[in-house]
């Protein structure tokens, strides 16, 4: 017994020096490298119990408030939660997280149902469904006359781009996710530019730094750095800030239910353009129902038709892939379902905001995870259409049970 204790003894000292030596290591690669932001991560995922990023993150970072006007209810369909999901739609949301699910058709409220902890007034992240937001604005200041032109060079709003090598790229490339910038984009690694945005103190610098890797207007590369150039070209083409120009142009307009919030990267810092709009499930369904409605809605047209028409068309430019690219608009996703074209705003776990205007119809689904993407590979070996490349398998799936709902 005294042999094992002994053993056991020896063991514990060996992990904690381990754990120790690493713990030392990771603070030199910090101090070294000057990725400060890592502490940030580190403290607010794993020390936290959690892997990454969540969707109930907005005290984490100091935030803005998008202001809500009076509002206006959604209107509910005498139908509403007429159909009961079954055991099996149900288990499939609930293994993906999902916090919110709603359908909205014909203008009516459909289908409203909340899982877990989440309920009419929770707000929550959208991640990159906030880039369609970012897009929806250049277009109200396209139309204001704010913004001259998509073809505008990025220079011409920030000055720090009008150098050679950053001369020739445009805001129309930006919306494109095809700026040949040298952004890295990951959900994953920790040294990312990704990480180090959602993380870091100095959005401005970090995009000010970026250098030209190749020719802008030619491939679509997602990169959620583009986004955030957008962001900071808003906000010096209309001389305000980006929270308080969606609340005047676009939140209020909508009849917004509640105020939204959107994460700053430090005290009375930027907006994190690229992700970070907090917002309720029923107010993403009307940013939905503006889409489907080509930038109308209350009566209003907030965005103009042509800014939304185009919007909504693939991005002329090519794939890594090499294949035609269908997958993408500018700054909103496309794909089809059963042959009917299908728009959507996406997030990384799974924020989906959908608008089938053959079907009059948009739903909501909110959540912690999604399932992975549809690859260039499954194309090759026939699992899939050119049209599904890119897209995540869960959507697919969340939208046979909308099927289901609507019928």
């Amino acid at each position: 017994m005294k042999r094992i204790l002994h053993l056991l003894s020896r063991l514990t000292k060996s992990v904690l020096i381990v754990v120790f030596t690493l713990f030392i290591i990771a603070n030199l690669f910090i101090l070294l490298s000057g990725r400060f932001y890592l502490y940030k991560g580190i403290f607010n995922t794993y020390l936290q119990g959690k892997t990454g990023p969540d969707i109930y993150d907005l005290e984490v970072f100091p935030y803005s408030t998008i202001k809500a006007g009076l509002g206006k209810q959604l209107l509910k369909s005498k139908k509403i939660n007429h159909y009961s999901l079954s055991p099996a739609e149900l288990n499939n949301l609930k293994s993906t997280g999902t916090t919110a699910f709603l359908v909205l058709k014909d203008d009516s409220l459909l289908h409203e149902q909340y899982l877990e902890e989440h309920k009419t007034t929770t707000v929550s992240n959208a991640f990159s469904a906030a880039k369609t937001v970012v897009s929806l604005l250049v277009g109200i200041a396209l139309q204001e006359g704010k913004i001259a032109s998509l073809d505008d060079a990025v220079g011409k709003y920030l000055p720090e781009y009008q150098s050679e090598e950053r001369s020739q790229l445009t805001v129309r490339h930006l919306l494109y996710m095809a700026s040949g910038l040298s952004w890295s984009e990951s959900g994953k690694n920790p040294l990312s530019d990704n990480a180090e945005s959602y993380y870091g103190e100095d959005l401005y610098g970090m995009l000010m730094a970026q250098k030209q890797k190749s020719k802008p207007g030619k491939t679509f590369v997602y990169q959620s750095g583009n986004s955030q150039l957008l962001g900071f070209i808003v906000e010096r083409a209309t001389g305000k800030n980006l929270s308080n120009y969606c609340a005047e142009k676009l939140w209020k307009p909508l009849g917004a239910d509640m105020d939204a919030y959107w994460s700053l990267d430090k005290s009375q810092g930027d907006e994190k353009a690229f992700c970070c709009l907090y917002a309720s499930a029923r107010d993403y369904v009307k940013l939905g129902a503006l889409i489907l409605h080509r930038g109308m809605y209350n009566g209003q047209q907030i965005v103009s038709q042509k800014y939304i028409d185009e919007m909504i068309l693939p991005a002329p430019v090519g794939t890594e892939e090499g294949v035609e690219n269908t997958r993408y608009g500018m700054h909103i996703w496309l794909t089809e379902f059963k042959g009917k074209k299908v728009v959507y705003c996406r997030g990384i776990l799974g924020q989906y905001i959908v608008s089938m205007p053959e079907e009059n119809l948009v739903f909501v689904r909110l959540g912690h995870h999604r399932k992975p993407n549809f690859s260039y590979e499954d194309y090759k070996a026939g699992k899939i259409s050119l049209k599904q490349i890119d897209h995540p398998e869960d959507l697919y799936e969340y939208l046979e049970i909308v099927q289901k709902i609507t019928n």
